[in-house]
């Protein structure tokens, strides 16, 4: 079972790399890393998400546009579920000079919209879970949010021998869609990624082991930054695939050529 972490600390940095790539370099890794115990016979796991946002994007637009802080929020299992009884993460990620922060509590399917919407808290059974869900809670007055983009992958993970802390992860088959907001494949799901196209993920509180920073450099692998959501939706903005709903002085909706013809005194 997935334990209920409710809150970590970490650097990370992502990388791109093909399937061959990944071939060459996990038995370096398995040298010094052990496999996630949910890869069960050295398989990947899935991870399902769903990403929240105001009607307008907010959120991602302030991300993507490389601030010094930026925050957002997210549903995540490990589990196709759908039953309003079964119980998944609400996560609010948190990153500042590219220190990342996620904090997190487990609540039931049935306990998100009177959260999200009416800022009734969920059960909590510690102390720091409920400390969590009061800043979650915050974060649902100041913005008003509602999902946004679904996101489904297949994972490798592993963990440093010498340090449980040390993290990376290895994401596939991204598909993401912008409906039917339910964890579980969809006939609307859309490849993000090529599927043999991998993200790599360093996870870690500390330096970076030399014999990782070794590696890295003899196969000439350099971070970048990558960001499932980010990328849809600069995807999206680019084939003009967005709606927004922006509002005049008056608060009726408009399109974006009422503001390209306004006069402001």
């Amino acid at each position: 079972m997935f334990l209920a972490i409710a809150t970590f600390k970490r650097y990370e940095k992502k990388y791109l790399i093909s399937k061959e790539k990944l071939d060459e370099i996990l038995p370096v890794l398995l040298q010094y890393m052990d496999l996630d115990e949910y890869c069960i016979g050295g398989n990947e796991y899935r991870i399902y998400s769903i990403y929240y946002d105001t009607v307008n994007h907010d959120v991602i637009r302030q991300n993507s546009s490389k601030p010094r802080y930026k925050e957002k929020m997210r549903l995540r299992s490990y589990y196709d579920k759908k039953d309003p009884e079964d119980k998944i993460f609400m996560e609010i990620k948190k990153k500042s000079n590219k220190v990342g922060n996620k904090r997190r509590i487990k609540l039931k399917i049935k306990e998100v919209k009177p959260f999200v919407n009416e800022g009734i808290l969920p059960e909590t059974k510690d102390y720091l879970s409920a400390q969590v869900a009061k800043e979650l809670q915050y974060y649902f007055k100041r913005n008003k949010v509602a999902p946004a983009l679904y996101a489904q992958y297949d994972r490798l993970a592993l963990f440093g021998k010498e340090n449980r802390d040390f993290r990376m992860t290895f994401d596939r088959n991204v598909r993401t869609r912008r409906s039917n907001f339910q964890f579980g494949e969809s006939e609307e799901d859309e490849l993000l990624l090529p599927e043999e196209m991998y993200i790599m993920e360093i996870k870690i509180l500390g330096a970076m082991p030399l014999w990782l920073t070794h590696m890295l450099s003899e196969h000439q692998l350099f971070s970048r930054g990558f960001s499932k959501y980010g990328s849809k939706y600069k995807q999206d903005a680019r084939e003009h695939n967005l709606k927004y709903q922006l509002l005049d002085r008056d608060g009726n909706e408009v399109d974006f050529d009422y503001f390209s013809n306004l006069v402001f005194d």
